[in-house]
C-alpha cells in the first residue's frame, strides 16, 4: 500500500510546452484587453492554496465573458497546441490550478450571472464564475437554499470541477449528488450540453457525472445546473466541549448510526480551539469539541438536539451553548470557517500542507485517533477540523517551507495517515481532489487498472492533452 512520497513544495519536473508568438498575437487580436500576459496578472493565476512552489505562471490570462469567449480561447489553444487551465477564485489546495505545463489560463469570474432560477422544480442554473455566497444571495426571497458549503467562498465552478461538499454533506450530500446539468466547452472548443433539469434520466452515459469531479481535465463548465433546498422551518446550532477526541467521535457515530438526520456535525480539536479562540477573539473552551446544526420543524429541531445531547453526556460531553438566531448561528460557524486562517497566523511564514481523507463511519474513531497520536508524536504543528459525519477530516500540517525536514516529516506523516484510511476502506480524498498532490495516492487508492481507464477516457475527450494537463494522473 505504499505510494511513493509526493513532495509538497516542489511541484513535478515537466517541461513546459512551447507558446508560440502567433498563438499570443492571436489571443490578443480576438480578445483584446480581455486577455493579459502582464507579469503581475499572470503570476496571481499562477498559484493557489496549495504548498506548491516554483511553478511558472500562465503565459496569458484570457478574461472570459460569455461561453463563446471560452469556446474561442479553447479552439486557438486546439489549433496551437497550448495547455488551458480554468480559473475560479483560486482556492484550490492541491495544485489543481498550476501552469505545471505551461499554457494559458482562462479567468471564468466575470462568468458570474445566475442565469435561471426555477424555483417550483427546486433547481437554478449559473454560470461557472457564482459563488456560493452570491446564488445564496439571490435565491433567498424564493425561500430556498443551496447546501453546499466547503468553507471557502468558491465558484461553483470550481466545485463541481472537483466535486467539492463541506460542512452540510452529511444531510445534503455532495456536488455530486447536486448537479443535474452542464454546458461544457470540450478540447476541440465545441460547446455541448449533459444531463437535464428533470430529477433522473436512463438516457445514455451519465457525461455530468463525468465531468464532476474531473478537475478541467476533460472540458471547461459554462453553465451549471444545481438543486436547491427548502429554507428549514427551524435552525438550531450548538457546540458541545469533550474531554477527548475519542470522546466527541464516539458521540458522532452513535448520533449516524441511531439515525438522527444532523445537518451538520463539525470536529475541532483543542489545538485549533485555541488558534481560533486567539485569532477571532472567542472564548471556547480549549478542549475538543463539535459544532452542530439542526435542520426540519421547530418540533424536530428540538427532537435532534434533545437525542443529541443526551449521546453527548454519556461520553463527556459538557458546556452545550446553544444558538437559534442567524447572528449567533454565524459566530459559531465563522469560527470553524477561520480555522485554516487562525491556523495559519498562529505560525507566521508558514505554509498548511493538508489531508483529506475519508473512512466509513465505523471506522473514525480508528483512522482519526492513531493519526492524532503519530501526529502528536512527530512535533510538527497542526490544526484538526473534520466534517466527522460523513467520515471525512483534515489535518494541517504548519510547515516552514524552507525547512526540508519539516517538508518530508509532514509528506511522510500524510502518506501514513492515506495509508490507514485505504486500510479502512476509505479514500486519500473526500472533497478536494487529486490534483498534483495526490496523484500518486490515486494509483494506490485504485490500481493501475483503473488509472489506464480513466487515461483512456482523457486519450479519447481530450486527444492533444490541452485540458489541465499533468493533473490527476500523467499522460
Amino acid at each position: 500500500m505504499n505510494a511513493p512520497t509526493p513532495t509538497a513544495h516542489l511541484a513535478p519536473e515537466v517541461a513546459q510546452r512551447a507558446v508560440p508568438d502567433a498563438f499570443l498575437a492571436a489571443l490578443r487580436a480576438r480578445f483584446g484587453n480581455n486577455c493579459s500576459t502582464a507579469l503581475v496578472v499572470r503570476e496571481q493565476h499562477g498559484r493557489d492554496e496549495s504548498a506548491f512552489t516554483h511553478v511558472p505562471p500562465p503565459a496569458a490570462v484570457v478574461f472570459a465573458e460569455c461561453t463563446q469567449d471560452v469556446a474561442d480561447a479553447v479552439k486557438l489553444c486546439a489549433e496551437y497546441k497550448v495547455p488551458v487551465i480554468p480559473f475560479g477564485v483560486g482556492s484550490s489546495l492541491e495544485g489543481h490550478l498550476l501552469a505545471v505545463q505551461g499554457g494559458i489560463s482562462i479567468d471564468l469570474t466575470r462568468m458570474n450571472k445566475v442565469l435561471a432560477i426555477n424555483a417550483e422544480d427546486l433547481t437554478v442554473t449559473v454560470q461557472p464564475g457564482v459563488t456560493r455566497k452570491q446564488l445564496n444571495e439571490e435565491i433567498k426571497s424564493t425561500g430556498l437554499f443551496f447546501p453546499i458549503d466547503p468553507g471557502a467562498d468558491a465558484t461553483i465552478g470550481g466545485m463541481s470541477a472537483t466535486r467539492a461538499s463541506g460542512t452540510n454533506a452529511v444531510r445534503y450530500g455532495t456536488m455530486r449528488e447536486n448537479v443535474l446539468a452542464l454546458e461544457v466547452v470540450t478540447s476541440s472548443g465545441e460547446v455541448i450540453r449533459t444531463g437535464t433539469r428533470a430529477k433522473k434520466s436512463s438516457a445514455g452515459y451519465d457525461l455530468t457525472r463525468l465531468m464532476v469531479g474531473s478537475e478541467g481535465t476533460l472540458g471547461v463548465m459554462t453553465e451549471i445546473t444545481v438543486r436547491l433546498y427548502p429554507l428549514p422551518e427551524a435552525i438550531s446550532a450548538a457546540i458541545c466541549s469533550f474531554p477527548s477526541i475519542e470522546a466527541a467521535v464516539r458521540t458522532v457515530i452513535q448520533t449516524i448510526q441511531l439515525g438522527v438526520p444532523i445537518a451538520r456535525v463539525e470536529l475541532i480539536d483543542h489545538n485549533t480551539v485555541r488558534m481560533v479562540n486567539a485569532y477571532a477573539k472567542l472564548g471556547l473552551r480549549e478542549e475538543a469539541l463539535l459544532l452542530m446544526e439542526f435542520h426540519g420543524s421547530p418540533a424536530g429541531v428540538k427532537e435532534q438536539a434533545e437525542t443529541v445531547q443526551e449521546i453527548a453526556s454519556e461520553f463527556g460531553g459538557n458546556a452545550f451553548e446553544w444558538a437559534t438566531t442567524p447572528e449567533e448561528r454565524t459566530r459559531l460557524w465563522t469560527a470553524r470557517h477561520n480555522a485554516y486562517f487562525a491556523a495559519v497566523q498562529s505560525r507566521p511564514g508558514c505554509r498548511a500542507i493538508s489531508t483529506d481523507t475519508c473512512v466509513p463511519i465505523s471506522r473514525l474513531a480508528d483512522c482519526l485517533l492513531d493519526s492524532v497520536t503519530e501526529t502528536d508524536a512527530s512535533g510538527i504543528p497542526y490544526f484538526l477540523v473534520g466534517h466527522v459525519g460523513d467520515g471525512n477530516f483534515h489535518f494541517g500540517y504548519l510547515i516552514d517551507p524552507n525547512n526540508p525536514q519539516e517538508c518530508e516529516t509532514a509528506e511522510a506523516l500524510n502518506q501514513q495517515l492515506v495509508n490507514r484510511a485505504l486500510r479502512l476502506g476509505g479514500t486519500c480524498t473526500g472533497e478536494h481532489g487529486i490534483g498534483l498532490h495526490k496523484m500518486d495516492f490515486l494509483r494506490t487508492e485504485t490500481g493501475e487498472g483503473a488509472v489506464d481507464m480513466m487515461r483512456t477516457i482523457k486519450r479519447a475527450l481530450d486527444p492533444h492533452n490541452i485540458m489541465n494537463p499533468g493533473k490527476i494522473f500523467s499522460m
